[in-house]
C-alpha cells in the first residue's frame, strides 16, 4: 500500500465491526432495487459490519420477529438480474403513528440495529428522517416502559438514515436518474418499437399512456427516444388550442406520407387550467376531428417489470457502496442523506433538502407556475423537455429562422457517421438534421464516411428524410473506418463542390483522428477552415474527452442479458465457469461495466495488467466458491487485454486448474454487441448531444462569417463534444492530443477504472477503493437558465 497518492483516501481506515446495518425496500418498487441490496449487504459484510434484511419495509419494522433477519454473503446470489425486490415492500399505516415508531425502534435495539439503508421514494425516505429525529425520545420512552435497559439508550443513543431513491418515475430532486427509471424507459420503448411496425402496416395513431402521476420524466425522454409526434406531460400543459395544433401537426405528417402517429400522455397529464388529459380523450379527438383509426394502449404496471438495465444495475450497486461508506462516517452531526447521481459521480445531498425541493415541484405545478416547475426539476429534466421543443415542430420552408445569423446565404451543414457501427449513431443524425433546419441551415448526408466523401457520395437530407430513424440500429448513412488523409484533395474538391460550410462527425476514434487530420489540413486547404465538431460514438466508449460515447449503453446491455442467459444455464449444472470475450479494442470499458452489472467474479482488462499469478489467485478463488451455495463463475475477458493471455489460454488454464471442482465453457460474443436496436439512454444521448453540436455549429459560422465567406482557422473551431463528468463540454481537438493514447487508441485517464474494484470488492476480493471523491455532503444546487445551455445531459 506504500505506493498509494498520499492525496487519496481509501476506506480501510474506516470499519463496520460492531456496527449492525438494517436495509428495507419500501413504497413501489423499482427494477433495480435487488443490485442495490445487494450491494449493501455486501459491502456492509465486507467492513465487517452485521448487516440484516428487513421484510416488507416499514411494515416488517413494525412487526419484528422474523420480518428482521441477519443475512450473509450468500444470501443476495443470484438477485442482481431479478426485478422487483426480494424482501419484499408495503405501505405501512403503522409506521405513520409514533406508537408504530416505537415498536419498530424497540425492534431494531433488540439486535442493536443504529444504521438504516432506507430503498425507496420522497414519502419513504421523510418517513425515515421522522424516525432518526425522533429516536433519542423514543428509546428513552422504550427506557421508562422498561422494554430496553439504561444502558441501551446510551449505547444506542443515535440513528443514521442513508436512503437511495428507487422510483421508475424519476421525480426527486437532487438526482439525474433514480433507481429504475432506465428499466421502466427499456420497457416502454420495447412496446413503442413493437406498436411502430403494426401501426405502420394499417396507417394507424397509436395513443400510448406512461406512468407519470405528478412527473413527466418517462413521457418526456420515450417521446425522445421514438421520435413522437405529440406528448403530454404534467410539467408543459399544452396551450390554448392545443386540439386543433396537434390534429394539424398529425394530418401534415400523414400527408408526408407518414404511415404512423405515436402520441405519449403521461398518466398525471393535464391542460394550462390544471385539468387532466386522458388518453381516451386524445383518441376521441383525433378520432372526430381526423377519421384516423386509433388505438389505446396502457402500459401500467409493465413499466415495473422485468429485469433491470445495465445502468440501474450499476447505478444501484454504485449506491449501495456509497450508502455503506456514508453510514460507517456519519457522525450524531450528520444530517440524514440521501445518495444521487449527478452526471457520472455517486454525490450525497442532505435528505429533506431534496424531499422540501420535490414538494416545492409539486406547488409550483398546484399554482400554474410550470416554469419554475420545470427549473426545480432539475438541468436533466430542462434540458430533455427543450430538446423536445426544438424536435417536435418542424419549421415551414417559408419561415426564416429564428436567429437571424446576419446573413442573406443559407449555410451548408454537411453530416456523416466515420468507424464501426454503434447503435443511437442514427438518432443523432435525425437530431442533427432536424436541428440544423430549424436553425436555418441546408443539411447534407455523407454515405461511407471519409471515403463516400471523397467519392462524392453527397446528397441533401431533408426533415421528413430522417422520420423514424431514432430506433433504427447500426448506421443507416453507412460508415467506414477510412481516414481522410489519403484523399484530402478530392474532400477539399467536393467541400467546395457542394459549398459546405460546416461540418458534423460522428464516430469513435477514427472520428477523433479524421478531425485532427483536417484540422492539420487548413494551412494547405482553405475549404477545411470552417466550424466542425465531433460527437463521439463508438461501442469501445474510448473517445479522449468524453466519459460516455453513443452506443456504448446498448453493447452493455447485450452483454449483460447474455451473461444472465448463461449464468442461468450454468444454475441447471452447477460447478461451471464461463469464460466470455467482450468488445472494445484496448479500452476495458466494456469488459469491467458489464462485468459490474453481470456480478461477474473476474474481468480482465487491458488498463489493469495481470500475469499468472492472479489468474491462479481467480481460479483458487473460484475453487472456494463451489464449496458454497453460489456453484457458478462468471468471468469477463476484454478481447485486447493480453496478447498471450488470450480467450482460449485462460480457458484452457481454468479447464486445467479446476478439475475435479469445476468444468468451463467460453464464449465470444463478437458483433453482437454492435448490433441490435439502440437503447433509451443511446437514443436520448445521441439526440441531445447531437442537438447541442448543431447549436454550437450556428454559433461558429455566426462568429466566422464575413463578406459573404465562412473562414475559421482557430483551435477552437474544431471540437468534441463530450460528456465531462457533469457537464456537456466542447474542447478542441488538438488539445485532447495530450490525453489520449494514439497507440492502443484509448484516453490516458479513464473515470470507469475508479469502479473496478467496486467490482472486485462485491464479488468478495480484497481491494483498496479509492473514496477520495466520497464524504463530501453537497446541497442540492438550484440552478439557473444559464446553467442548463452549458449543462448536464
Amino acid at each position: 500500500m506504500a505506493d498509494q497518492p498520499a492525496d487519496k483516501k481509501f476506506f480501510e481506515n474506516l470499519s463496520g465491526a460492531g456496527k449492525a446495518i438494517g436495509v428495507l425496500t419500501s413504497g413501489g418498487d423499482a427494477q433495480g432495487m435487488n443490485a442495490a441490496v445487494r450491494a449493501v449487504v455486501r459491502m456492509g459484510i465486507y467492513v465487517e459490519a452485521k448487516v440484516y434484511f428487513i421484510y416488507e419495509g416499514y411494515q416488517g419494522m413494525v412487526d419484528g420477529g422474523d420480518n428482521i433477519v441477519e443475512v450473509s454473503w450468500e444470501s443476495v446470489s443470484s438477485i442482481l438480474q431479478v426485478g422487483g425486490t426480494v424482501i419484499g415492500s408495503a405501505r405501512c399505516k403503522a409506521f405513520r403513528t409514533r406508537e408504530g415508531r416505537l415498536k419498530a425502534a424497540c425492534n431494531l435495539i433488540q439486535r442493536g440495529i443504529t444504521n438504516l439503508c432506507v430503498i425507496g421514494g420522497d414519502g419513504s425516505l421523510t418517513g425515515a428522517n421522522l424516525f432518526r429525529e425522533e429516536w433519542s425520545g423514543l428509546l428513552e420512552e422504550l427506557a421508562q416502559n422498561g422494554q430496553i435497559e439504561e444502558e441501551a439508550v446510551k449505547k444506542y443513543a443515535y440513528l443514521n438514515i442513508v436512503g437511495m431513491v428507487g422510483s421508475i418515475d424519476n421525480d426527486f430532486c437532487g438526482t439525474d436518474m433514480t433507481i429504475g427509471t432506465d428499466s421502466a424507459l427499456h420497457r416502454i420503448i420495447e412496446v413503442v418499437d413493437a406498436i411502430m411496425t403494426t401501426a405502420q402496416s394499417h396507417q394507424r395513431t397509436f395513443v400510448l399512456e406512461v406512468m407519470g402521476r405528478h412527473c413527466g420524466y418517462l413521457a418526456l425522454v420515450s417521446a425522445l427516444a421514438c421520435g413522437s409526434d405529440w406528448v403530454f406531460i404534467p410539467e408543459y400543459p399544452p396551450e390554448e388550442g392545443w386540439e386543433e395544433q396537434m390534429c394539424v401537426k398529425l394530418s401534415e405528417n400523414r400527408a408526408r406520407k407518414k404511415r404512423l402517429n405515436i402520441i405519449i400522455v403521461a398518466e398525471g397529464a393535464i391542460d394550462c387550467h390544471n385539468k387532466p388529459i386522458t388518453s381516451e380523450q386524445v383518441k376521441n379527438l383525433v378520432v372526430q376531428q381526423l377519421g384516423f383509426d386509433t388505438r389505446v394502449t396502457i402500459l401500467g404496471h409493465v413499466q415495473r417489470g422485468g429485469t433491470p438495465s445495465a445502468f440501474d444495475r450499476i447505478l444501484a450497486s454504485r449506491m449501495g457502496v456509497e450508502a455503506v461508506l456514508a453510514l460507517l462516517e456519519a457522525t450524531p452531526d450528520t444530517p440524514a442523506c440521501v445518495v444521487s447521481l449527478s452526471g457520472n459521480q455517486a454525490v450525497r445531498l442532505p435528505l429533506m433538502e431534496c424531499v422540501q425541493m420535490t414538494q416545492e415541484v409539486q406547488k409550483a405545478m398546484d399554482e400554474r407556475k410550470f416554469c419554475e416547475a420545470v427549473r426545480l426539476r432539475g438541468r436533466s429534466f430542462e434540458n430533455n423537455l427543450n430538446t423536445y421543443k426544438l424536435l417536435s415542430h418542424r419549421r415551414p420552408d417559408a419561415e426564416p429562422p429564428k436567429d437571424d445569423l446576419s446573413c442573406s446565404t443559407n449555410f451548408n451543414v454537411a453530416v456523416l457517421n466515420v468507424g464501426a457501427p454503434a447503435a443511437g449513431m442514427n438518432a443523432a443524425v435525425r437530431s442533427a438534421v432536424r436541428v440544423g433546419i430549424t436553425e436555418g441551415h441546408n443539411m447534407f448526408a455523407v454515405i461511407d464516411g471519409f471515403e463516400g466523401f471523397a467519392r462524392g457520395q453527397i446528397k441533401e437530407i431533408k426533415w421528413g428524410d430522417v422520420g423514424g430513424w431514432t430506433g433504427q440500429g447500426g448506421s443507416l448513412l453507412g460508415t467506414k473506418r477510412t481516414l481522410p488523409a489519403k484523399y484530402l484533395e478530392k474532400i477539399a474538391d467536393q467541400m467546395r463542390a457542394n459549398n459546405i460550410n460546416a461540418l458534423m462527425v460522428i464516430g469513435g476514434f477514427e472520428a477523433y483522428l479524421g478531425l485532427l487530420e483536417l484540422s492539420a489540413a487548413r494551412e494547405k486547404y482553405d475549404e477545411f477552415c470552417v466550424p466542425m465538431v465531433m460527437v463521439p460514438a463508438t461501442v469501445s466508449n474510448n473517445v479522449p474527452g468524453s466519459d460516455f460515447s453513443i452506443g456504448a449503453d446498448t453493447a452493455l446491455n447485450t452483454i449483460t442479458d447474455t451473461c444472465d442467459r448463461i449464468k442461468q444455464s450454468a444454475s441447471g449444472t452447477k460447478r461451471r465457469v464461463f469464460i466470455i470475450e467482450t468488445m472494445g479494442g484496448y479500452c476495458g470499458y466494456l469488459a469491467n461495466m458489464g462485468a459490474l452489472a453481470a456480478g461477474a467474479d473476474a474481468a480482465y482488462i487491458f488498463e489493469e495488467k495481470f500475469d499468472i499469478r492472479e489468474l491462479q489467485a481467480n481460479v483458487e478463488h473460484l475453487t472456494e466458491k463451489m464449496k458454497t451455495s453460489i456453484q457458478r463463475g462468471l468471468v469477463l475477458r476484454n478481447e485486447n487485454s493480453n496478447e498471450n493471455y488470450t480467450t482460449d489460454f485462460i480457458y484452457q488454464l481454468y479447464s486445467e486448474e479446476g478439475k475435479g471442482v469445476f468444468d468451463c465453457r467460453k464464449n465470444v460474443l463478437g458483433h453482437m454487441q454492435q448490433g441490435g436496436a439502440p437503447s433509451p439512454f443511446d437514443r436520448n444521448f445521441g439526440t441531445k448531444i447531437s442537438a447541442k453540436a448543431v447549436q454550437w455549429i450556428s454559433k461558429k459560422l455566426r462568429e466566422t462569417y464575413r463578406k459573404g465567406k465562412v473562414f475559421a482557422n482557430t483551435d477552437d473551431s474544431v471540437c468534441l463534444l463530450g460528456m465531462r463528468r457533469r457537464n456537456l463540454v466542447f474542447q478542441p481537438v488538438v488539445e485532447l492530443k495530450d490525453q489520449a493514447d494514439f497507440e492502443h487508441r484509448i484516453p490516458k485517464e479513464q473515470w470507469w477504472l475508479k469502479l473496478r474494484p467496486l467490482m472486485k470488492i462485491l464479488a468478495k476480493y480484497k481491494t483498496s477503493y479509492d473514496v477520495s471523491d466520497s464524504g463530501r455532503l453537497e446541497h442540492v444546487a438550484r440552478h439557473s437558465p444559464k446553467e442548463v445551455e452549458t449543462g448536464a445531459i
